[in-house]
């Protein structure tokens, strides 16, 4: 690293946690970590929830100094025994991979009748995206996808490092965490520019699975617009693509949309897939310069700040995250109202419809008062 790049010196996301989630999209069914029992232990657990088992080979202080092959075959054999699975993870971590584990020594020993996708990787890359890209090259090795879904993919990655360092919550040395602003005096402010009859854009730019929750804001508007005779007045974009991304993002793309036509939401501008937030602001962009330049208000959930502020500008932006260290990027971008929607991740893991979020609660609440 050169003395002109920023060193964060807050927790980031952890490469072995990315390659994990990527597994997760593959529909791999059983992920092996090959290291501590304790290693990423919280989102271990919270990917069972989502339907893949994460087990691990437990090296203890032996296995640091001696090593664990014997171990990584034992848990290999013992997961297919229990679990059946068609398409296996083999993942490293920092003790494995720092005593140099061999882990295709030893999946080549077990030798199992299916695809095993084998990440090499520890926790000491700055962009977590090098767990995500170590995953899918292995995937391509196995045949699990072709390379034009993985150089879409690489291609996306690097969209995304650009987005974190430049708006996002690697963009400053250091950022306090922030809940940002009370949902409720944002809440009837947006109320108060629907009454007005402003015109405004509803831009759903989430990330995944996350889009469970993020789409209930675009619901709860929506619903509050219709109830004040305002619906017209709106124009709905979402993410959700549903021929784009590995095979679990497609399916969070289908099951949102479907729950959108179950509650009658039109989705107007459809902006690119759920894996596809760190460019999908480029096309918002130009949808705002070509069609609705006259719009007055924005809400702007997921990912907001991959949006480019040159068409934004002159709108009053309502922005809701689940970051809350991205909150003050956010301000200084000029986002005048900043959400957080805390612990949306666990919320949204394992499900399989939208979930309500806490703007759309409150933003419910207060229109029943208006």
């Amino acid at each position: 690293m050169t003395q002109k790049e920023i060193s964060i010196i807050h927790p980031r996301p952890s490469s072995i946690v990315a390659a994990l989630y990527t597994l997760r999209d593959l529909n791999v069914d059983v992920a092996i970590l090959h290291g501590p029992p304790g290693c990423s232990f919280k989102h271990a657990r919270l990917l069972e929830e989502d339907g893949i088992h994460v087990v691990t080979t437990g090296l203890d202080e032996n296995g640091f100094v001696f090593g664990g092959h014997d171990r990584l075959v034992e848990v290999i054999n013992k997961s297919i025994e229990l679990f059946n699975p068609k398409i296996l993870g083999v993942v490293g971590t920092c003790a494995s991979m720092i005593i140099g584990e061999e882990m295709h020594d030893a999946v080549l020993e077990a030798n199992p009748d299916i695809p095993v996708i084998e990440v090499e990787v520890h926790a000491g890359y700055h962009n977590n995206t090098r767990g995500v890209l170590f995953a899918l090259e292995s995937a391509l090795d196995a045949g699990i996808i072709d390379r034009k879904e993985f150089e879409r993919q690489e291609y996306l990655l690097i969209k995304a490092t650009e987005v974190e360092k430049r708006f996002g919550a690697a963009s400053k040395e250091y950022l306090a965490p922030s809940r940002g602003d009370l949902k409720y005096k944002v809440a009837k402010r947006l109320i108060e520019l629907l009454k007005e009859g402003k015109k405004g854009l509803v831009i759903m730019n989430a990330k995944k699975e996350t889009g469970y929750m993020f789409a209930d804001i675009t619901l709860a508007v929506s619903e509050v617009a219709a109830a004040l005779g305002k619906k017209e007045n709106l124009v709905n974009m979402a993410n959700i693509d549903p021929e784009l991304g590995l095979p679990r993002v497609r399916q969070h793309a289908q099951y949102i949309m479907r729950d959108f036509i179950a509650h009658g939401v039109e989705i107007h501008e459809i902006i690119g897939g759920m894996d596809e937030y760190p460019i999908a602001g480029e096309k918002v962009s130009e949808l705002i310069k070509e069609k609705y330049s006259d719009y007055d208000f924005a809400v702007i959930t997921g990912v907001p700040h991959a949006i480019p502020m040159e068409n934004l500008q002159h709108m009053e932006l309502i922005s809701i995250t689940n970051g809350p260290r991205q909150v003050l990027p956010l301000k200084e971008m000029g986002h005048e109202h900043v959400l957080v929607e805390i612990d949306l991740h666990p919320k949204t893991l394992g499900v399989s419809e939208i979930v309500e979020s806490e703007f759309g609660a409150t933003l419910r609440e207060v229109a029943k008062e208006a």
